[in-house]
């Protein structure tokens, strides 16, 4: 059978990955950090798109140029790290040539968190599942503190590995996902302006997603149709409104809902039922359930205690 020619490369192992590098074989099964500056890695090109098995760390020592926000808005020209989790599709949507490459690329399986908690806090840090698109971009001082983790890291793996090489590595790997944490929340502040484009255009799409005929039909919008209407990851936009108005996309939506029910039960005639498949509800129980959740009150009785007033 002939193969699929766009179908992504799949690396079901660390082995894998470095053999398509044209790399040795990695000193570890679980775990290795590629420095371009002593291995480079002609064999799997930036553009092309693969799947993982396993976690992926890059830092590329320049994103100017590459990522765009808005129209145009960088907040340094220095390089940034990407994030990608296992089983993501990734690569295809940098453009090939200077900058592409990245100088630092750490590899890591889950098997190699197992025994730790950072296992599940990982699956917590939402820049896992952000967008090429999304990077973070760093300052020189922020870079520094992220290249002497890279460095420590290497030299650890590069080390004799004895019963404490793994507890290193470990701290070392969750201090580095701590800052990346941290400076997303500073990217988000200081590009505020284009976050603020984004939350404007939010309230426009779910004011028109919620006056439109289609509503009923349609549904209740999704983080996911807000994210694609918007152009970034559904996990960026809730990290980036959380930052900005400490409520998640979810949470947005939500409120919104709430906004739309009161005004109904408030101003019109129309049944709870009514009122619930307006909003785009398939069952008027949820409905139901949703509004004395988020109000404390159920449907009829916000709507008496409305009149009563």
């Amino acid at each position: 059978m002939k193969k699929q020619e766009n179908a992504p490369l799949r690396f079901a192992s660390l082995s894998d990955a470095h053999r398509a590098l044209g790399l040795p074989k990695p000193s570890h099964p679980l775990i290795s950090l590629v420095n371009s500056a002593t291995a480079p890695a002609p064999g799997v090109r930036p553009e092309q798109f693969h799947v993982l098995s396993f976690y992926k760390i890059s830092y590329r020592p320049k994103l100017s140029g590459k990522l765009r926000y808005g129209q145009g808005y960088y907040d340094f020209d220095e390089g940034g790290l990407l994030f990608a989790a296992p089983n993501q599709i990734i690569g295809g949507a940098q453009e090939p040539g200077e900058g592409a490459c990245s100088l630092y690329t750490l590899l890591i399986h889950p098997d190699f968190l197992a025994p730790y908690p950072l296992a599940k806090k990982i699956r917590h840090y939402g820049f896992f599942t952000y967008s090429a698109n999304e990077a973070l971009h760093v300052s020189e001082k922020e870079k520094e503190l992220l290249l002497a983790l890279f460095g420590t890291i290497e030299e650890e793996l590069a080390s004799r590995l004895d019963e404490f090489s793994q507890d290193v590595v470990i701290a070392q790997l969750e201090l580095l996902l701590t800052y990346a944490n941290r400076f997303y929340k500073r990217q988000f502040l200081t590009r505020k302006a284009v976050h603020s484009d984004l939350l404007q255009q939010l309230e426009e799409i779910l004011a028109d997603c919620f006056s439109s005929e289609d509503l009923p039909s349609r549904g209740i919008p999704t983080v996911q149709y807000l994210a694609q209407r918007l152009h970034v990851s559904p996990s960026y936009l809730s990290d980036m409104l959380r930052t900005l108005t400490g409520q998640s996309a979810q949470q947005h939506i939500h409120d919104k809902l709430i906004e739309q029910a009161k005004e109904k039960l408030a101003t019109t005639a129309l049944s709870v039922s009514e009122v619930a498949y307006a909003l785009g509800f398939e069952h008027p129980q949820s409905f139901s359930r949703f509004f004395k959740t988020k109000t404390a009150l159920s449907p009829l009785a916000f709507r008496q205690s409305f009149h009563h007033n």
